[in-house]
């Protein structure tokens, strides 16, 4: 699984990996987990608000703050 948390290095963006690498860690889960911060790069996926989450190439959360129990029903 690879998971991409898309935003320009805001403190929400940041704030949602933590939550992201937490979440897996508590649901014993593998993945790698990338920051994307290039605003071509996020442009990519068609996402007009960040932070984004995207899962296997698959955009599941735009312009919000997920927190760690949201993102582990996300992942189950």
């Amino acid at each position: 699984m690879i998971i991409k948390v898309l935003g320009t290095g805001c403190k929400k963006c940041k704030e949602l990996e933590k939550n992201t690498i937490a979440a897996l860690n508590e649901l014993n889960i593998e993945a790698k987990v990338e920051k994307v911060e290039e605003i071509k790069e996020i442009m990519k996926y068609k996402v007009m608000s960040t932070p984004a989450l995207v899962i296997d190439e698959r955009v599941v959360s735009t312009g919000k703050l997920l927190t760690v129990n949201e993102l582990k029903k996300i992942l189950v």
